[in-house]
């Protein structure tokens, strides 16, 4: 159990530090705005497009960070022209706009920024939620909507609700067999995909001393499945020799929190006592031993991602299999995470060991873990060494999703059937494998393209394929919002429910028009067509449970419901980025003074709220009335944005109320 301190809050940690040293707005008062200066930026191509687009409605001629990348991970199968389209746009842009640009094939973006750019107590803001990622190395990395990276990139600082810190002090070691990701499906299995929302997820303590950089971006990476808006490491040994590795010790600096360092809340995990965990489908916080659901067949195991994107990760898959050979019954997959430890992968033998036993070797990216690719079949349990199995997410609609370590998953591979590595390994006789690593990795940065100088890049032209649609205008909210409740979503809804990932949705993403064909499907198929059919008439409404929006940062999934007519959600609560993100587009994110009035709504419900524009002022009241006018019920609900948000909302979004205030300059 977590326990509060007193209200004196955090001092001390290394969060803590790295927050006032970019303090430039506010009080860091857990639940108050505050403003940060982004030294690094991260898009990705399935977010990066919209990012594009809104620095060139922004009027943006160079981006003003100390390093921004774009990099090319997500959508990399090209069964016809959407996709390299895309790819083509983004390095135009890249070119354009002074940015770094990580060429298809490159990378996953968390391993290859880690390895390239990752400095400690540097702050990073990526348009992907795993962003949080960076924090193994002692930065302040945040996952956020497009809208906010694109800002950042125009020099504008990032605006965020304080969190309270959360110290998770490690002691013991791994025993055999138990690995990284075992330790963050411990944190699931105690707190769920809810127990970090509004939270910096700190690790400390004597047991950090077994776990390297990588070992600890394995749960940093995994601290947005906790809703946590950040996880910080500290920058120690194990950080310089990760950069050292990578050649880049000149870039180490020494972070650690200070010896009275007190936390607002504090928790305890002793790494000697966790034995392996999965998480069932169909989510990430179903976690439970792996001994608890033994015996189960398996069609497919799967090793890789942003989630367990290290050179051990998959050494340890190779050595467990090398000389075997795996189940008939099983695609055995292997997802490099970048260029780099492929190489590693190769000149260490690896690689052969892994095909040898039937492992198939596919191209550093994400690929299925967003859906591009490797869609298991209908029915058969896929255990994947990935961060989400959302319901549909592997692009198969009826999957069966398990997320494991890359040691249950390589002997499942093996017997065929879900299997705890430490029972096979007495089985058989089997010795937990010694890893023989490289003290240096092979680096390769011919697939990196730095940013052009400033006179060559003003005279690129951004190069548009016609599957690029133009950044859509939305117009302000009216005082009076009404409409039916076209859906009712229950809890933890994730934003791969509202805007799907997958090969048949993602390369539409920079089509607004097309992409919104998807919205919503996989809770109601029809929510498209009916929402287009109320669109004229005003709009409509979605009435949701708690945790709304968990998952992706894609802005997508606030920005296609806009396209197809949503004034207003009504909702128990949200996750942390999709509520910016429904601000961000002028979308009204409202909340259920008492939740149990979330059960006297019906689909099909009109509802009305009146005094819209009032209750959005900046000094209002931040409280509503809702009246269902088929039942003639009442409902309160509030906001919690600040007078920043409420503005952006009253203007239709954030990119208008810029546009505005651009304009208003301009006259003074």
């Amino acid at each position: 159990m977590d326990s509060a301190l007193p209200s004196t809050g955090a001092r001390g940690t290394v969060a803590q530090r790295i927050i006032e040293d970019h303090l430039l707005e506010g009080r860091t008062v857990p639940g108050e705005e505050i403003a940060l200066r982004v030294d690094q930026t991260l898009t990705q191509d399935a977010t990066g497009t919209l990012v594009m687009q809104e620095l060139e409605a922004l009027g943006l001629d160079r981006v003003h960070t100390q390093v921004s990348v774009q990099y090319v991970d997500h959508n990399l199968l090209q069964a016809d022209e959407r996709n390299a389209e895309d790819h083509v746009f983004l390095r135009s842009a890249a070119r354009r706009f002074g940015i770094w640009f990580s060429k298809p094939g490159n990378g996953v973006s968390h391993p290859t920024h880690m390895q390239r750019f990752g400095i400690p107590g540097r702050t990073l803001i990526g348009s992907d939620s795993h962003t949080c990622a960076a924090g193994s190395l002692g930065m302040l990395a945040i996952g956020v909507g497009g809208l906010e990276v694109a800002l950042a990139m125009a020099g504008r600082p990032l605006h965020v609700r304080m969190p309270r810190i959360w110290g998770i002090r490690l002691t013991g070691t791994l025993p055999e067999w138990v690995s990284a990701k075992d330790v963050v499906l411990e944190m699931l299995r105690r707190h769920g995909v809810k127990g970090g929302v509004d939270r910096i997820l700190e690790y400390h303590g004597p047991g950090l001393r077994g776990l390297t950089a990588m070992d600890r971006h394995v749960i940093a990476n995994m601290g947005a499945e906790l809703g946590a808006t950040a996880t910080v490491f500290p920058a120690d040994d194990a950080v310089r020799d990760f950069l050292r590795a990578e050649g880049r010790e000149q870039d180490f600096t020494e972070l650690t929190a200070a010896p009275d360092a007190r936390y607002d809340l504090d928790e305890e995990i002793d790494l000697s006592a966790l034995e392996p965990l999965i998480a069932a489908p169909t989510s990430p916080g179903n976690v439970t031993p792996v001994r608890e659901v033994a015996g189960r067949p398996i069609g497919q195991a799967v090793v890789g991602s942003s989630a367990n994107p290290g050179l051990r990760d998959f050494a340890m898959a190779a050595a467990i299999v090398k000389g075997r050979q795996t189940a008939g019954e099983v695609s055995f997959d292997i997802n490099p995470t970048s260029r780099e430890i492929l190489q590693d992968l190769t000149l260490g033998g690896h690689t052969f060991d892994l095909i040898a036993a039937g492992g198939r070797i596919h191209q550093a990216g994400c690929l299925g873990c967003i859906g591009m690719g490797q869609a298991p079949a209908a029915g058969r349990n896929s255990l994947r060494t990935f961060p989400r199995n959302f319901p549909g997410r592997s692009g198969t609609d009826d999957d069966a999703v398990w997320l494991c370590s890359p040691e249950t998953a390589a002997v499942s591979a093996l017997t065929g059937r879900i299997t705890d590595p430490r029972d096979w390994a007495a089985e058989h006789g089997v010795g937990y494998p010694e890893l023989d690593l490289p003290e240096r990795a092979t680096v390769n940065t011919a697939m990196l393209e730095p940013p052009l100088p400033a006179e060559q890049a003003a005279t690129v032209q951004l190069e548009r394929g016609p599957n690029i649609s133009a950044l859509p205008d939305f117009p302000p909210p009216p005082d009076t919002v009404e409409g039916p409740v076209l859906l009712k979503a229950g809890d933890d809804v994730s934003t791969d429910e509202i805007s799907p990932a997958g090969a048949k949705a993602l390369p539409y993403r920079s089509n607004i028009p097309k992409l919104a064909a998807f919205t919503l499907t996989r809770i109601d198929p029809d929510y498209p067509e009916r929402a287009a059919e109320v669109r004229a008439a005003g709009g409509h409404l979605i009435v949701a449970g708690e945790n709304y929006g968990q998952g992706s940062s894609r802005e997508h999934a606030a920005i296609t419901p806009r396209h197809l007519g949503l004034n207003a959600v009504i909702a128990k609560s949200y996750a942390r980025i999709h509520w910016q993100n429904l601000a961000n587009f002028g979308i009204l994110a409202l909340e259920f003074d008492d939740p149990a009035d979330y059960d006297r709504i019906s689909v099909g419900d009109r509802l009305r709220i009146d005094g819209v524009h009032r209750a959005l002022a900046a000094d209002a009241p931040p409280t509503l009335l809702v009246r269902n006018t088929t039942t003639g019920d009442g409902y309160r609900v509030h906001h919690r944005l600040s007078p920043r948000q409420r503005a952006d909302v009253l203007a239709g979004g954030a990119v208008p109320a810029l546009a505005a205030q651009a304009q208003r300059r301009g006259k003074e």
